[in-house]
């Protein structure tokens, strides 16, 4: 199958998930990917997720799927060269290191333009290239704190919560991914690469709606409020008479109308108390245990038949365990199974957004460590087995 992004070759150095999560998207809709490990370590995500059947991380087929494994130490001025040859090759470039770790190892952009001008450097950091934080080490949790999210986070009077993902990571990484693409487009019309710079904090601050004007203009400052959005209403989670919880979203003046027709009292559209988005919005708790109680003595799956009926917003809160058996994300294949060495066919997510014409494809789980050294120092890069065979006894690959 062609893929739109199968004419560009990507080189991924960094490790964990920023920049690997960019390397995915990309490799999802057709780049070649390559990802340089260290050869006695390789990228600790190999290691990392709760549970390791077989000693084996999970998390790892996922955020290394679609890619090449290729070891290369980048600290010795042997490989340093080797990976130049190979970025000589390139597109693009994606790496997570702290600002200044490239050029360190000879690898700066000005350096790497005199022979490939038209490469896309994608760097994903905490703070972003330039500025007094800039050779900060920046996780992305801290990333989620600077970039306001944490804070609005949990339930009032508590301290903030995180998300049980890593929020700022992946935010940085699209974005970084969406950088990337751009810089494709431009180098379509300038023939000139040029640096992408993807800070955490800053992916984060994208996400946060009014958050600024909020305070400058008004002087409102948002805070924690549980699992509501303020003056958001009827917007909530709400018990079932069989112990369950189910998401309604009704605050929509004409969607609320048909809520209050689900519920058998239409006239509650109408009462000045509810009739308006900024009067639900005041009377949120109130409004709230009202909804409760007619949630609270149905059954979930007959309230929610009746409030799709009604065309109101509703449904379950998905585990694992229901995404694989709901209808709908098997009639999308929103979970595909990919062959792997120990975990048979292994689920994972499908690539997404889909594309009418030239949709992405989940072809491999995550590579072995240097699984591709020999087709890519040997077939690109044109090292013949002698060489091959020195730079392994040396440690450089």
């Amino acid at each position: 199958m062609t893929l739109p992004l199968d004419d560009l070759r990507v080189v991924e150095f960094g490790q964990l998930l920023a920049g690997p999560f960019c390397g995915q998207l990309l490799g999802d809709f057709g780049a070649e990917v390559i990802k340089v490990e260290d050869p006695a370590t390789g990228d600790p995500m190999r290691q990392w997720g709760r549970e390791k059947p077989h000693g084996k991380s999970l998390w790892w087929p996922v955020v290394a799927r679609n890619k090449k494994s290729i070891t290369c130490n980048l600290r010795d001025p042997e490989g340093q060269a080797l990976i130049r040859r190979l970025i000589d090759t390139a597109d693009i470039v994606v790496e997570n290191f702290r600002p200044g770790t490239l050029e360190r190892w000879g690898m700066a952009p000005e350096t790497l333009w005199k022979t490939n001008p038209g490469l896309i450097i994608t760097r994903v950091t905490g703070y972003g290239q330039t500025g007094p934080y800039a050779s900060r080490a920046g996780f992305g949790s801290i990333g989620e704190a600077m970039g306001g999210i944490r804070y609005v986070m949990g339930e009032p009077g508590s301290p903030p919560v995180r998300a049980g993902i890593s929020l700022g990571d992946s935010l940085a990484a699209v974005y970084a991914c969406l950088g990337t693409l751009v810089a494709v487009h431009s180098r379509g019309r300038t023939g000139r690469g040029q640096i992408v710079d993807s800070a955490i904090y800053e992916a984060v601050l994208a996400m946060m709606e009014s958050l600024l004007p909020e305070w400058a203009v008004a002087g409102y400052q948002r805070e924690r409020t549980g699992a509501t959005l303020p003056n958001v209403s009827p917007s909530n989670v709400y018990p079932t008479g069989d112990g369950d919880l189910i998401l309604i979203a009704a605050n929509q003046d004409t969607v609320f109308g048909r809520l209050a027709v689900a519920m058998g009292e239409p006239e509650l559209a109408a009462d000045p108390r509810y009739a308006t988005h900024s009067a639900r919005g005041a009377a949120m708790a109130e409004l709230d245990d009202h909804i409760a109680r007619w949630t609270s003595g149905r059954a979930a799956e007959d309230l929610l038949g009746l409030l799709h009926a009604n065309g109101v917003p509703a449904g379950r809160i998905f585990r694992a365990k229901d995404m694989f058996g709901d209808p709908h994300f098997a009639a999308r294949e929103a979970i595909v199974t990919v062959p792997h060495p120990d975990f048979g066919e292994l689920p994972m997510q499908n690539a997404t957004p889909r594309l009418s014409e030239t949709p992405g494809a989940v072809r491999t789980a995550g590579p072995a460590l240097g699984e591709h050294n020999t087709e890519i120092y040997g077939g690109l890069i044109g090292l013949d087995e002698t060489e091959q065979a020195r730079l392994r006894a040396a440690g450089i690959i």
